[in-house]
């Protein structure tokens, strides 16, 4: 996957946990890839298959619960394109 496509995939990916939860996602910068999480809330549990189907444009995906509550996430590997 080449580097614009990454970069096509993480905007889609944050645009569309944005539009099925009305805030805005996180978007956090890693050694090598790009997270991307949201806030598990009532509301978005009722969209579970949408939320999936977004969750599931990464190269791994899961769920973190902690105290404050449950985050979403997303994670994207991002490189130098490989030539071909």
């Amino acid at each position: 996957m080449g580097y614009d496509r990454h970069l096509t995939v993480i905007h889609s990916a944050a645009a569309q946990l944005t539009a099925l939860t009305g805030e805005t996602s996180r978007v956090i910068e890693e050694p090598g890839a790009v997270r991307i999480e949201t806030d598990i809330t009532p509301d978005l549990i009722r969209q579970w298959p949408r939320l999936l189907a977004v969750l599931d444009l990464g190269d791994t995906y899961g769920l973190t619960a902690t105290e404050a509550g449950q985050t979403a996430w997303l994670r994207i590997a991002i490189g130098p394109t490989n030539p071909c």
